[in-house]
């Protein structure tokens, strides 16, 4: 148990250094190309979004999970997993190039035709990368991911800057997707070593595929849930205002997914190597809770309080129509990294019946109270997509409690400090500052005073969860600097 709670710290450390610094990358390229781009160049690319996110949960497979829930995995497993997905993908992209003329019929853009056709290819390419990602994946092999996730970013937004720069619009953000994804593919091979065989069976996938099924539609759902508004305002919308929830919906998805993924490399495997154990998987999962709940909310209510003058700074005035957005998101994108523990939880149990229909359920209220809503406008819409969403983590809680027994006062308890401490806080600095008119100002001093103050009253209150992280972390930093005054 002790070295799986410093294999479980040691991931959750290396997935969030790695994700920070991720997401640092993603905002310095973000601005830059937002700066050279207009929002209807944002607008169609987005409109095709949601197309090659449903084609990459196709070609994906729920496979990765499936790997990891596995008992004993060969090398037949991956072997059969790549070539049954590389099949996949590139049949689903012979049947959207064939439709590339009816989806640009569809929104009006024709232009989007030629764009579609040439943004498909990535996911063709990403079919490549998925046996041996699974391989990462089982092993907790963080470290190595993460390394070539920022080496792709950094080449990738090299190339979308370029582009920008050379005025290639849309044609570039499409670009700086396809290197991304092929930087990926090419390192994930060299690092892992792994290759495949033309000898191969597809056995294995059949063995699996009850279980991954189940995952491919709950994806697709989470997929639907994820860009619902960017097809209803590409339909009934222009596309600059698509352009607008475009660029709002990137920077929240920027913050939520630095902790999402950072707990998704440590999460499912951690649960699946407690299984035998149910009383210690409640345990690990009440703490994940903990942490993830003392991460997300001043984070990302953080991120909410200064959206304004966070789009001001970064990417000028012509985006500001996308600030009142951003900060409703953000309100949502705090519950994402929490609920994610719940579904990584059911998905490690084997639970994929119930993530899947549940995350149906979701989808289909989110959908209906969204449609429900159009005639009061977009914001009303906004409103009733991040509502729902939120409610939606009892129905969550419902299904945890069936697996493993977690009551609700306990979930509360958990949660609920975590998040009163940090929208008072953070509501406190955005009406105290609400005046300032310049803002670097406003945001400086928000971000620094709700940071402080928030780490200090966690501090005086004897936060458990808090002071274990501060001390982990203290220590990681006393066994470099004995390691660095051994070797000098």
């Amino acid at each position: 148990m002790e070295s799986l709670k410093e294999k479980t710290a040691k991931g959750l450390l290396w997935g969030g250094i790695a994700n920070g610094l991720q997401q640092v990358l993603n905002l310095v390229f973000g601005i830059v190309i937002a700066q050279k781009l207009l929002p209807s160049d944002y607008g169609l690319v987005g409109m095709l979004a949601i197309f090659s996110a449903v084609a990459g949960a196709l070609q994906e497979g729920g496979f990765i999970s499936a790997l990891n829930n596995r008992k004993n995995v060969t090398y037949a497993d991956y072997n059969s997993v790549f070539w049954f997905n590389l099949l996949v993908s590139i049949s689903i992209y012979a049947v959207l190039f064939l439709c590339a003329p009816l989806i640009a019929r569809f929104f009006g853009e024709p232009e989007l035709t030629a764009l579609a056709r040439y943004l498909f290819v990535g996911f063709v390419i990403t079919s490549l990368n998925i046996a041996p990602r699974a391989y990462l994946f089982r092993n907790l092999k963080v470290k190595e991911n993460s390394l070539i996730i920022l080496f792709a970013l950094f080449l990738s937004g090299i190339v979308g800057v370029l582009m920008a720069v050379n005025k290639m619009a849309y044609w570039g953000l499409a670009t700086q997707t396809i290197v991304y994804v092929s930087t990926i593919t090419i390192l994930t091979y060299w690092i892992t070593g792994w290759r495949p065989s033309l000898k191969f069976t597809f056995r294995p996938v059949r063995e699996m595929f009850g279980f991954s099924c189940k995952l491919i539609l709950t994806n697709l759902c989470n997929i639907v849930n994820q860009n619902l508004f960017t097809v209803i305002l590409g339909r009934f919308y222009t596309k600059v205002e698509v352009g607008n929830f475009s660029q709002a919906n990137k920077w929240n998805y920027m913050g939520h997914v630095t902790l999402t993924n950072m707990l998704w490399g440590v999460a499912q495997p951690v649960f699946a190597k407690v299984e035998d154990d149910p009383g210690r998987q409640l345990a690990v999962f009440r703490k994940l809770l903990r942490f993830t709940a003392l991460l997300a909310f001043p984070a990302m209510f953080g991120l909410s309080i200064i959206s304004r003058e966070f789009i001001l700074i970064a990417i000028g005035e012509k985006w500001l129509g996308a600030a009142s957005i951003m900060q409703l998101l953000c309100i949502w994108g705090a519950f994402v990294p929490i609920q994610g523990n719940f579904s990584n939880l059911l998905i490690a149990r084997g639970k994929s019946n119930a993530y899947m229909w549940c995350t149906i359920a979701l989808v289909a209220s989110v959908f209906v109270a969204a449609i429900g809503m159009k005639p009061f406008g977009m914001t009303w819409m906004l409103r009733v997509f991040v509502g729902v969403n939120i409610g939606w983590l009892f129905v969550w809680h419902a299904l945890v409690h069936r697996t493993i027994g977690l009551r609700l006062i306990d979930m509360l308890r958990d949660i609920i400090p975590y998040m009163l401490l940090a929208a008072a806080l953070c509501a406190l600095a955005y009406y105290l500052l609400l005046g300032v008119g310049s803002p670097w100002l406003s945001l400086v001093a928000k971000v620094l005073g709700v940071g402080a103050a928030y780490c200090l009253i966690l501090w005086l209150s004897g936060s458990v969860i808090f002071r274990e992280a501060v001390d982990f972390l203290l220590k990681r930093k006393n066994k470099t600097i004995d390691k660095d005054a051994e070797n000098s």
